[in-house]
């Protein structure tokens, strides 16, 4: 209480502005659906996704403040709120809901409905944030000089920053802008490929490439080069070191789980069928080293979260300290778990529904800990789900719930609880950016809820259409975490996991703990093709060069990283709002094929400019991000 006494947020606790209000409530959700859909199809291509908070930030800023001419900081911070709970949403679901679409191909179930999408994202993101609500003293409030929380602060620094507003916004629209153009040249007009690869034929097994793509761009940038440079780490082990060894000692032989000599699957065969299981390995390590690390910290949190509830001290509180009273909490977690328990299209038993609320409520504690040092975007959900996802799948398996009925279980519960930490970490960062400006802590929390249930409803119809216009597993939509998590509840289930490239992985991501190297970003990029790390390090390096300028002071140094923020999210919500309308017109038929083939030049005159046109391309992108970074604020210097 007393680290709430001693900071002065922007409003004061005195002072009441609108900020729940019909405008903020559908502003939110238009960019909650919106975001929801970007971030789906980016994890589904790259299985990456990047907080919305900021974009969604500076949108409304730019609607609110400057079109509809209202003045409200803590209005913006409600349609933030709202708007950033679509991404989280999505970020659980794609991870592992695919999965049940995958089995569904291949004739093991029947496809998941729409209502039990609906139902399995719902309850695990009113979970996600009835779980953050008892969190929020301890660790936004009492711990406000120890957890940066980056997103959070640089969300509020922007609501701050109101006069700035039309510029920040016109540079997140220039970057949807452009990345919508970009994209739809490449994989739509498909002037040039969007992946350029060349396979390195004097270095046996490896490979090297680059998705020229203007999210991976952004996420790098925003990531930074540590984070990138973890990724790019991970990718040239599996590349240059894992594959052309098992290409030198496989040769002519058949190894299980390949079907083919390794001497005819190349660089990507060798990784599909061996270094994606290490990799796996990798990444489940990684999640329990997060976890036994953290336990410590999670008794500490949950200790204080839980001291001062029933007594007078919520009664007497100010309106910066009301969160949504703990009764209310406990029972809508209670209706939760039963709903999971009783519903029949949610494919969750009793067992399943206690296995979510235990491993939920220690996932909730960790995921709010990591995005408030390492940010949203960094947060190792997937991580977290998989190593649920070993233990479920085996607890089932030992109490007799066994085969598609046990598989399809056990990915319900790891969609949950993957679900549950997604949003738990974007609810932090939310009430970390509410607490600095003087939010009212319960209205943010029902605008999170608001975002979660809009989500819920709308992200089973755009799993649905992605399916649909390019199936899940293929090139064009890998899927590559619920791929993932389906490979790992097989081979627990069936008994045929590859353990030996698993434990590889798994003493791999020992040896980089031990080297002090953060586990969980290698053991991504070692899973990942690195066609996808080497467009990130481009964003990462431009990052870190204008971070170490030593020519410009601290406050150009500030705005420049800002810039590059801003424009790079808008580059990640441009590719994915054009990767949205290209699955939709993939669907759509026309003329005996679809729509996407009436606008295809490549397949219509033979038209390419080839992988030099791509990577030139490519070049040019960057070359706008430095331009944005760079270009200074105009009306601000002619004052």
């Amino acid at each position: 209480m007393n680290q709430e006494q001693e900071f002065k947020p922007y409003v004061p606790a005195d002072k009441v502005l609108p900020e729940l209000t019909p405008t903020s409530i559908i502003l939110g959700i238009l960019l909650a659906v919106i975001f929801g859909g970007a971030n789906a199809y980016l994890g589904l291509r790259v299985g990456m996704t990047v907080s919305a908070s900021i974009p969604a930030a500076v949108i409304s800023m730019g609607i609110i403040r400057v079109i509809l001419r209202r003045d409200s900081i803590l209005e913006n911070n409600i349609v933030q709120t709202i708007g950033s709970a679509g991404e989280s949403v999505a970020a659980g679901a794609i991870f592992t809901l695919p999965a049940l679409f995958m089995w569904a191909a291949e004739g093991g179930t029947e496809t998941p409905s729409l209502v039990e999408i609906a139902l399995i994202a719902l309850i695990g993101g009113v979970i996600g944030v009835l779980f953050m609500i008892p969190l929020r003293s301890a660790l936004i409030v009492q711990e406000h000089g120890k957890l940066p929380y980056p997103e959070g602060k640089a969300c509020a620094e922007v609501l701050v920053a109101g006069e700035e507003g039309g510029t920040k916004a016109g540079t997140v629209f220039a970057g949807l802008g452009i990345a919508a153009l970009y994209k739809f040249i490449a994989d739509g007009l498909k002037v040039f490929p969007s992946e350029v690869t060349y396979e390195i034929k004097s270095y046996k097994g490896s490979g090297i490439g680059m998705d020229v793509l203007p999210a991976l761009l952004g996420v790098g940038y925003i990531c930074g080069a540590r984070v990138s440079s973890y990724l790019l780490a991970g990718g040239i082990v599996g590349w240059f070191v894992i594959m052309p060894l098992i290409a030198l000692f496989g040769a002519d032989l058949t190894i299980f789980p390949a079907s083919v000599p390794v001497s005819q699957l190349g660089p990507d065969g060798i990784w599909s069928n061996y270094v994606r299981y290490i990799g796996a390995g990798a990444v489940a390590a990684g999640g329990i080293i997060s976890l036994v690390k953290n336990l410590p910290l999670i008794v500490k949190t949950f200790r204080q979260a839980l001291k001062g509830y029933g007594s007078k001290a919520e009664e007497n509180s100010s309106r910066v300290s009301k969160d949504i009273p703990m009764k209310l909490v406990l029972l809508g977690i209670g209706i939760m778990a039963i709903a999971m328990w009783l519903i029949p299209a949610v494919p969750v038993n009793l067992l399943g529904a206690i296995i979510i609320i235990v491993f939920g409520f220690f996932f909730a504690t960790v995921s709010s800990r990591m995005v408030g040092i390492v940010g949203s975007s960094n947060n190792p959900v997937s991580g977290m789900a998989i190593a649920t996802l070993l233990i479920t799948t085996m607890i089932l398996k030992a109490t007799g719930m066994i085969g598609m009925t046990g598989m399809v279980a056990s990915i319900a519960v790891g969609s949950v609880i993957c679900i549950i930490a997604a949003i738990a970490g974007d609810t932090s960062q939310d009430l970390k950016t509410g607490y600095i400006v003087g939010a009212t802590p319960w209205k943010q929390q029902i605008g999170e809820l608001i975002g979660v249930v809009v989500s819920a409803i709308t992200i089973g119809g755009v799993l649905y259409l992605l399916n649909a216009a390019w199936s899940y597993g293929t090139t064009e939509l890998p899927a590559p975490q619920a791929t993932l998590m389906k490979m790992v509840v097989e081979g627990v289930m069936e008994g045929n996991l590859p353990w030996v490239l698993v434990f590889a992985g798994v003493g791999i991501a020992i040896v980089v703990e031990i080297l002090g190297i953060p586990v969980l970003p290698f053991a991504v990029g070692l899973y990942l093709p690195i066609y996808l790390s080497t467009p990130m390090i481009v964003g990462g390096l431009i990052r870190l060069y204008f971070d170490k300028k030593k020519a410009d002071p601290e406050e150009e140094r500030k705005r420049k990283t800002e810039n590059g923020v801003l424009y790079s999210s808008g580059l990640i919500a441009g590719e994915g709002l054009v990767g949205i309308l290209l699955a939709v017109c993939a669907v759509i038929p026309f003329k005996g094929k679809t729509f996407a083939d009436a606008f295809n030049l490549s397949e219509k005159f033979g038209f390419t400019l080839g992988k030099i046109g791509g990577l030139v391309f490519f070049a040019l992108l960057t070359a706008t991000l430095v331009f944005f970074i760079r270009r200074k604020d105009k009306a601000k210097e002619q004052k």
